[in-house]
Parts: structure tokens; C-alpha cells; sequence
């Protein structure tokens, strides 16, 4: 059986850089602001021979319940309670705080293991915090340095001794891990068959928008839980934090991410790297939700999010929540959806779900929307099929003549799926209108049943073995 360790410790002490390390990827944001880290992250930790689950917390602060700060130190609390181990980080550079003494009577009060890692002690004159530590009461520290990798061998041993060496080197399956998971390869899949969609295989969704959109609401009531930090406050969210839960046996891994605000408003290097961190849940994501405010949809920022899901080649949900705060829900609707068929054209047939994140209404039929899109997202179709569909579409409408000589479109076939990408073999390919490609993407979306998801199609012409001879000449 595995076991599970949480960082906990005052702000600014190290925690994410020591999370990074273990986890050898930087997940966790890391600045030299306070506080950076708000809610739980898990990861998958590997430390000389040891493989367990680590979890990243917000630090720890004497605040009102009510607070922001309050409510991260029930998040931390919560995380402390769920590990079988808690790693108190202090900063041997700059020394203890009351902070420190009260948070080391805390974690006694708990009851479970602590190791004492003395963090920053690479630093000159690090030695007098280093040995302030034994007075906290929670046995010898570790000296180690995040930073640098250092004293990672003395930190494992300390592990070790605190959960027991057969607890500690029991084997157990695959820990949870985070947003660096690897897509999943197309190659090698017959062109000519149509594969049936897999109903069991896990899905990793993104749940995206502006600040305040009550993203991380809509995920605590999915989950049944508080399991993400939520409040009146714009930009709570900073780090991509991911999920697991089961819906209807299916497994769904949901990433929260930071708003995203207008570029030119980004001028903060921590909301810039909350950015960025959402722009990677994205990309390792398969479909992407974009929650919009119902009661001020349709902002430039919204478009500007759902044209940059659909150039990544995620398949996208529109989810227009707080819906329970919506009167006129009739009226709103219709509204909703005419602006969505003329704002969004690039995403003709996009699905546009009304929930409401604080209640949980509308939450089944947005899941099932997230499957719909995603089997959309994997079809392929088969070449055969393609070719005769290719062959209609230009007896209906040939591709215009280019100085006076026709454009002819050959051969048709899906390259890969996720999202769906086609090549047609054709005749002076680079000459072919966009407006032609734009009328070949609508018809694969109309008689294919392919709304809603990006579709490419690339043309290529074929070789001219007497090319050469012509430059030669």
C-alpha cells in the first residue's frame, strides 16, 4: 500500500520548488511572491527508490474562517488530514516566526508523522535557523536545499524512519499525477476502418474562462466537495489543479484554471505564469469547457478563449453558468444562442449548455455534451466513404477555374482524428480558394454528423516526375 505526503509550512518557505523536485517537472507555480500556491495539488513523487503521493498546499496563515487566507488554511488542514505524513518546511535562511511555533502545536495536535525539513540551508549564515528548528519540538531537522537538489538522500531516509521501511518500499499502483500526461498517438490505425468510440476510456477535460466565472465552483459541485478554493473574489485560481472523480463509470480528470484576462490587462509575472499554466492544461486536455457569466456573456475575452481552444484543436463545450440568477431564462436563451451562431462562426454547431454551478443544475447535460463533443473529436471515417462524399461535393460545386484551367480534386482521406485532419490529393493546390475550403469543412460537418469540433483539411499535389527535366533545360 502507498502512502501520501503532504508539504505544508508558512508562505514563502519553499513548498512548490520542493513539490517540483520530487515530482521532477515544474507543475507547481514558483515566485518570490507570498501565497502563490491557493489550493491542493497532487502529484506523483519519486525520491531515490520511493514512489509516493505528494500534495503541494497553500501556506499557512493565522486568518478569520471568512477570509481568502482563511478558507486556503482549511484547504492545507484538509490536506493534512487526508496524508499519512506531513513535510514541515521552515526557512533556515531567515529563521523561525511565531507562524512556525504555532503551526509545529498544530500539526502535534494531529497526531500523525512529521519530518522537519529545515529548507534554504545551502544559504550563508542558515546555520543558527537550521538549529532554532529543534526547538519547535518535532525531532532532528533535515537540512536540504529545493533549490539545488541537496540533501535529497537525508530527506528520504527521514521519510523512511517516520512512515516505516515497509510501508514506506510497499509496492502499490501508479500514483495520481498532474497535467503532464502525453497525448495519445493516431499512427498506425487503418484508414479504412471506423473504429468505435471507447465509452470507458478516461477523459481529461479543461474547464476555462474569465476570472470569476465560477470555474472552480462548477468543479466542487461535480465533486460533491469543497475541493477547490472558492469566494467572491476575482482570480482565486492560480495554478492548473487537477481532479479525478467517476461519472455514469467513466473516469474524468478535470484540470481548474486562472482566469484569463485580456493580454494587455497581464502585466503581473504570476498572473502571467497562471496563464501560461492554463494554456498547458489546454493542450494536454481533450475537450475544453469555456465557462461564460450568464449574466454578462459573449465578452471579447470569451471569443478571443473559444477561437484560441479551436485553433489548439481541442474540442470545445460552452457552458453559460450562474443560470439560477437569470429571470427571463426564455428570452436569455434565444438571445444566447443567435449570438452564438454570429459570433462564433469558426464554430458552427458548438454545443451551449445553461448550468448553474451554485445549485448544480444543468450539470448532467453538460457531461453528456462532453462526451458527445469527444466522440465527435476521435471519428474517423473511412476512405472509401470520403472519396464518394468528394466526388458529390464537386459535382454540386467544382472548384473555380484559375486562369483558365480547373483546379481538380483527386483523392480524399483522414490522416489522423483528435481533431479530425483530411488530405485531398488535387491539382494545383496552391491556388485553391479559401472560401472552397471553407465550403468542403461545412460539408463534412453537415452530412458526417461533425459539428462543434476543428476540422483541417490540407491539400497536397502530387509530384511532377518531369520537374527536373524542365529546370535542366
Amino acid at each position: 500500500m502507498s502512502f501520501t505526503v503532504a508539504i505544508v509550512g508558512r508562505p514563502n518557505v519553499g513548498k512548490s520548488t520542493l513539490f517540483n523536485r520530487l515530482v521532477g517537472k515544474k507543475l507547481a507555480l514558483v515566485d518570490d511572491t507570498p501565497g502563490v500556491t491557493r489550493d491542493r495539488r497532487p502529484g506523483e513523487a519519486r525520491l531515490m527508490g520511493l514512489t509516493f503521493t505528494i500534495i503541494d498546499t497553500a501556506g499557512l496563515e493565522e486568518a478569520d474562517e471568512e477570509s481568502l487566507q482563511g478558507r486556503m488554511r482549511a484547504q492545507t488542514e484538509a490536506a493534512i488530514d487526508e496524508a499519512d505524513l506531513s513535510l514541515f518546511v521552515v526557512d533556515a535562511k531567515n529563521g523561525l516566526t511565531p507562524v512556525d511555533t504555532a503551526l509545529a502545536e498544530m500539526l502535534r495536535r494531529r497526531g500523525k508523522p512529521v519530518v522537519l525539513v529545515a529548507n534554504k540551508s545551502e544559504a550563508r549564515g542558515s546555520d543558527s535557523g537550521f538549529y532554532d528548528a529543534y526547538t519547535l519540538g518535532l525531532g532532528e531537522p533535515t537540512p536540504i536545499s529545493a533549490e539545488h537538489g541537496q540533501g535529497m538522500l537525508d530527506l528520504r531516509d527521514a521519510i523512511v524512519e517516520a512512515i516505516g521501511k515497509d510501508r514506506a518500499y510497499a509496492k502499490d499502483d501508479v500514483a495520481v499525477t498532474d497535467v503532464d500526461i502525453p497525448q495519445t498517438s493516431d499512427e498506425g490505425e487503418d484508414e479504412d476502418e471506423e473504429p468505435v468510440y471507447d465509452e470507458t476510456k478516461p477523459l481529461r477535460v479543461a474547464i476555462v474562462g474569465r476570472p470569476n466565472a465560477g470555474k472552480s465552483t462548477l468543479i466542487n459541485r461535480f465533486l460533491g466537495e469543497d475541493r477547490l478554493l472558492t469566494g467572491p473574489e476575482a482570480g482565486i485560481t492560480r495554478d492548473s489543479i487537477s481532479v479525478e472523480w467517476d461519472w455514469r463509470g467513466r473516469t474524468i480528470k478535470m484540470f481548474d484554471t486562472a482566469g484569463m484576462r485580456r493580454k494587455a490587462r497581464v502585466t503581473e509575472k504570476l498572473e502571467k505564469l497562471s496563464v501560461a499554466d492554463a494554456l498547458r492544461a489546454i493542450r494536454f486536455a481533450e475537450t475544453v469547457v469555456i465557462v461564460f457569466d450568464a449574466t454578462i456573456p459573449f465578452e471579447k475575452q470569451d471569443l478571443q478563449i473559444v477561437d484560441l481552444v479551436l485553433r489548439e484543436g481541442r474540442a470545445a463545450v460552452l457552458a453559460f453558468n450562474k443560470w439560477d440568477m437569470i429571470e427571463d431564462r426564455q428570452a436569455v436563451l434565444a438571445d444566447l444562442r443567435e449570438k452564438t451562431h454570429r459570433l462564433l462562426p469558426q464554430a458552427r454547431g458548438i454545443r451551449a449548455v445553461p448550468i448553474s454551478g451554485q445549485t448544480g443544475w444543468g450539470l448532467d447535460k453538460l457531461m453528456q455534451s462532453i462526451i458527445d463533443t469527444d466522440r465527435v473529436w476521435n471519428k474517423r471515417i473511412s476512405t472509401a466513404r470520403l472519396n464518394r462524399w468528394l466526388e458529390t461535393q464537386q459535382i454540386q460545386h467544382p472548384p473555380p477555374a484559375v486562369s483558365g484551367r480547373r483546379i481538380k480534386l483527386k483523392y480524399m482521406t483522414q490522416v489522423k482524428a483528435r481533431p479530425p485532419a483530411f488530405m485531398i490529393s488535387c491539382t494545383r493546390s496552391d491556388a485553391l480558394p479559401e472560401s472552397y475550403t471553407r465550403y468542403l469543412i461545412n460539408g463534412l460537418r453537415a452530412d458526417f454528423d461533425m459539428p462543434s469540433v476543428p476540422i483541417r483539411i490540407h491539400f497536397r499535389s502530387p509530384d511532377n516526375p518531369y520537374e527536373s527535366k524542365k529546370r535542366r533545360t
